[in-house]
């Protein structure tokens, strides 16, 4: 879809609303997916299926702000460019439609195949707003759905819910794996304040196994979004798993936030081999929440998305037609940091081809950048400094700002937005935001994203990650590295102009 003027066809039960988009509003993010209009949240079910990749995610098609969820769905054959799709599941009797995970039935265990192609099969959480009014504790239960048209269209089955509630307020979220070595579907599910693993022959049937987390790890807020995966540790022939967990507030910089856990699962229980108490933050940054990565991907990649935005504000932010975008997709890998396993993420390669000509950035003078979209690395050589700040300042013709950069005597990184532009909406979005830096030599590498309302920063090669909104009056057309306190030059510095995807 790389035309400007779209016609936006939303179809709301038996009423078609019609409305053209540009995808040139103010605010508009140019290269990460945000939906033609109205209300979008957590990504849901996204799977590669022949040569596609798939993008389902929490959807109001009736409004601006979160209301009856339904399951919204787009495609990318590039991971860049996206076709929006008609919405694929829609709330019924059984309740709204919440998260869930899509995979890849591949020996028909559920017997759901028809003709050639194999079932697509939806795990999603019923949520029974009625029942959940009058103070009923098992008003969320899971649903499934499946598809047998390479996810075009899809039936929702029969005899819902296939997981039951057991009396347990906040059970959602399902997250479905074949786990190989012990034959069997795996669910994580997030229950209040802890997962629970759930087992299955044929995704239909289905048994409790585990819990985990009542006791490590951040309760700063309800548990959400679970993620469990087998990485291999860079550098060896070892694997460990790793257990992601989105909490709705308690995150280090405020609000939203995802943890992560390093273990061991053998298709029954998750186990924790580190610290109980301690928390491991997969994205430092206010704007990165519920995010989960892709079943059945091609080149193996734990290939990542998440939400860009926070609950303290993602229903105030001063976006129209539309709310909220997703973060560019981002791949997870496990490395040995200091002697602890740390998630390293970078952006996937697929965004190469979004970069213009290569501009230098040699010294700290002013460049100008057009159209508010870049990609910027800069390496600093902070050796023989210790009170040196280090970073890059994006600002407009209205004496606006955003900082983004590292902090030697605090050893933090930093996003600043304290200045970057409108902030009303909300009291704490003018605030500066840090994140302890892990690395230990002396060269600090920022890495960012810039799109007209976020930064991306992957700092270090990717063992630090910031994501930040910002809405300033004017869009910022300059970038300009900075070194405060100190002698340093910038070493290796450049920036690219992105093209937009739409």
């Amino acid at each position: 879809m790389r035309h400007f003027i779209l016609l936006l066809c939303i179809i709301i039960t038996k009423v078609t609303i019609c409305q053209q988009t540009t995808y040139k509003e103010k605010y508009r993010p140019q290269f990460h997916f945000s939906p033609q209009a109205h209300w979008m949240n957590d990504p849901n079910g996204m799977l590669y299926y022949k040569g596609t990749y798939h993008l389902f995610y929490q959807y109001f098609p009736n409004s601006t702000v979160w209301g009856p969820m339904h399951w919204g769905h787009a495609t990318s054959t590039d991971l860049v460019h996206w076709q929006h799709k008609p919405i694929a599941l829609y709330p019924d009797s059984l309740g709204y439609i919440f998260s869930g995970s899509i995979v890849v039935d591949e020996n028909n265990t559920s017997g759901l195949q028809v003709g050639q192609e194999k079932p697509l099969v939806a795990l999603f959480t019923y949520h029974n707003d009625l029942w959940d009014k009058q103070g009923r504790n098992d008003f969320q239960t899971q649903g499934m759905a499946y598809s047998v048209d390479k996810g075009a269209t899809w039936v929702k089955y029969a005899h819902n819910p296939v997981l039951k509630n057991p009396g347990k307020r906040d059970f959602r979220d399902p997250k479905v794996f074949w786990h190989q070595p012990s034959r069997q579907w795996i669910m994580t599910l997030a229950v209040a304040d802890h997962v629970e693993f759930y087992q299955s022959p044929n995704l239909i049937d289905w048994k409790y196994a585990s819990s985990f987390g009542k006791e490590e790890g951040n309760h700063g807020g309800v548990w959400e979004c679970p993620d469990l995966m087998q990485i291999k540790i860079e550098g060896s022939n070892e694997y460990q798993w790793v257990l992601l967990v989105s909490v709705g507030t308690g995150a280090p910089n405020g609000g939203s936030g995802t943890q992560y856990f390093v273990g061991k699962f053998d298709g029954n229980q998750f186990k924790n081999k580190e610290v109980k108490e301690q928390v491991k933050w997969l994205d430092y940054g206010p704007d990165n929440y519920a995010g989960v990565t892709w079943s059945n991907e091609p080149k193996g990649r734990h290939l990542f998305l998440g939400w860009m935005s926070n609950w303290d504000y993602a229903q105030k932010v001063p976006t129209n037609p539309w709310r909220s975008a997703m973060t560019i997709p981002r791949v997870l890998t496990l490395k040995i940091i200091n002697q602890q396993l740390q998630i390293v993420t970078q952006p996937a390669k697929e965004l190469l081809i979004l970069r213009g000509k290569k501009i230098p950035l040699i010294s700290f003078a002013k460049k100008t950048f057009a159209g508010s979209s870049a990609e910027v690395l800069l390496n600093f050589d902070t050796k023989g400094s210790l009170t040196g700040e280090y970073g890059i300042t994006l600002s407009n013709d209205h004496n606006e700002m955003l900082k983004v950069g590292y902090s030697k005597v605090l050893n933090q990184f930093f996003i600043d937005r304290s200045k970057a532009g409108t902030a009303v909406f909300t009291p704490s979005f003018a605030s500066r935001h840090t994140a302890p830096r892990i690395a230990t030599n002396d060269m600090v590498k920022l890495h960012l994203f810039i799109d007209h309302s976020s930064v991306e920063l992957f700092a270090d090669d990717g063992t630090v990650l910031m994501t930040s909104l910002f809405f300033p009056t004017n869009n910022f057309k300059y970038l300009q590295p900075f070194a405060i306190n100190s002698k340093t030059r910038v070493l290796n510095g450049e920036f690219y102009q992105l093209k937009t995807i739409w």
